[in-house]
């Protein structure tokens, strides 16, 4: 009996930290007029880019909702402690369609794959450009119709891009996270971290262009909620 108590009180400690976690959700607001979105109108001039537009489309350095929901804000614990799935995670996808990368934010673990896939007609190339030491960079020829292209980066690190030199308006930008604990909103500004165990964390927002802000939050056993607010700097 004692054997099995011991047993049963080592499972209940294994189980106990997953069971009682919770998600940690909120809202990212764009207070004020967001700065003007510029043309890319050298994909007009592209013959192979240009059948599919009968405009020039905008940048998207700003994708703010008619309430003020704001977009493309990675969100994270800063410094939280947690296993990065890695290789186990389902890869994250990257298009490469209408001369644009689809979806241009996205937030990856360490050792996570990143499928990229090329939907044009027409030659790309892969150029990604890391900046914390090993991670390695890299620039492959992707063929239409060619195979997917996969990457994995070791390191944490914000940011790191990727572009096309063959379309040089072409970018995406890859944050590299070490814990499972991190999100990017989306276009109704809200995002979920979830499984996140009890206690007291500092939660970061980064947006490319609005730079990086964090407050201090404690989630519980139901979990939590919070709210960044930008503005233009």
């Amino acid at each position: 009996m004692k054997i099995f108590s011991f047993f049963l009180l080592g499972a209940m400690l294994a189980v106990g930290p997953a069971a009682t976690a919770a998600d940690l959700t909120g809202t990212v607001v764009f207070k004020g007029v967001p700065p003007s979105e510029k043309e890319i109108t050298p994909i007009l001039d592209d013959p192979n880019c240009s059948p599919g537009y009968t405009k020039a489309p905008l940048t998207r350095f700003y994708v703010v909702g008619a309430k003020g929901e704001l977009a493309d804000v990675v969100v994270s614990l800063k410094g939280a402690a947690g296993p990065a799935a890695g290789a186990g995670a389902p890869p994250v996808v990257i298009d490469q369609k209408g001369c644009l990368y689809l979806p241009t934010i996205v937030a990856v673990q360490t050792g996570q794959k990143i499928v990229v896939k090329n939907s044009d007609a027409c030659v790309h190339n892969v150029h990604s450009k890391p900046t914390a030491a090993g991670n390695p960079e890299s620039n492959d020829v992707q063929m239409p119709g060619g195979a997917d292209l996969t990457y994995t980066f070791a390191n944490p690190e914000p940011f790191l891009k990727f572009q096309c030199d063959v379309h040089p308006w072409m970018f995406a930008w890859v944050t590299v996270f070490d814990s499972p604990y991190f999100c990017v909103s989306g276009t109704d500004g809200s995002f979920v971290i979830k499984n996140v165990p009890p206690g007291k964390y500092t939660m970061q927002a980064s947006h490319r262009k609005l730079g990086v802000q964090t407050q201090e939050i404690e989630v519980g056993a139901t979990g939590a909620s919070a709210q960044f607010t930008f503005e233009s700097k």
